[in-house]
């Protein structure tokens, strides 16, 4: 459940593109007429309504998703927050700039800020926030949390660099398509080998508890 609340605003997202861009006649009148308000000149262009639309969307559903957590008295996770912060703000920004630009920029910034949260928790705070996420579950050697750590590190990192390359080198049709399915596909892959690599020293960890043999 908590993997589909996640996901849902990239999934809104990613069909209200695709319906507006397939219709951009419609898109185009009913963001005007509905949205004019929101955005200078009060006119949405048929090059510029379906950025718009999705974007407006995912702004609604990060807002809701955070509500529905509150009312359901759940935690919220500082990263949810920081994403509704950024979604408001850069998605705000491209809908009263007619400007995409601002949208694209707000999965590497997330990415940047998650890389940051977790290099300066470990190393200025001395509180590694993934032991904590997931220490109950796995029971590893110091060496491999700080590993992991700079790995999720390296990883956040390069992802915010490929947003911007995909962003600035392709069309909004193919940034949209990596966005779901590209940076979705890193993540599985990544996860998968980080789980591959941490399986090892669970395995060596528990072989070296375990008591000798008479």
């Amino acid at each position: 459940m908590k993997l589909l609340l996640d996901f849902l605003p990239i999934l809104l997202f990613f069909g209200t593109y695709k319906y507006a861009e397939a219709h951009k006649d419609w898109a185009a009148v009913f963001a005007t007429e509905h949205f004019g308000f929101m955005v200078s000149g009060g006119v949405v262009g048929e090059t510029e309504a379906p950025v718009l639309l999705s974007t407006l969307v995912v702004i609604a559903a990060t807002a809701l998703q955070v509500a529905w957590l509150k009312t359901r008295g759940k935690k919220i996770d500082t990263m949810l927050w920081v994403s509704l912060g950024l979604i408001v703000v850069l998605g705000g920004a491209t809908v009263w700039f007619h400007n995409e630009t601002f949208i694209k920029w707000k999965p590497s910034v997330l990415y940047w800020v998650m890389a940051l949260a977790l290099w300066a928790s470990a190393n200025l705070f001395g509180k590694d926030i993934l032991r904590k996420m997931i220490g109950d579950q796995l029971k590893l050697p110091d060496p491999i949390w700080k590993r992991l750590t700079l790995l999720w590190c390296a990883f956040f990192a390069v992802m915010g660099v490929i947003n911007i390359l995909v962003a600035y080198n392709f069309s909004t049709d193919s940034w949209v398509n990596y966005k779901l399915f590209g940076g979705t596909g890193l993540m599985i892959a990544f996860m998968i080998g980080q789980g591959l690599y941490v399986s090892r020293h669970i395995e060596e960890d528990d072989a070296d508890a375990s008591p000798p043999k008479a």
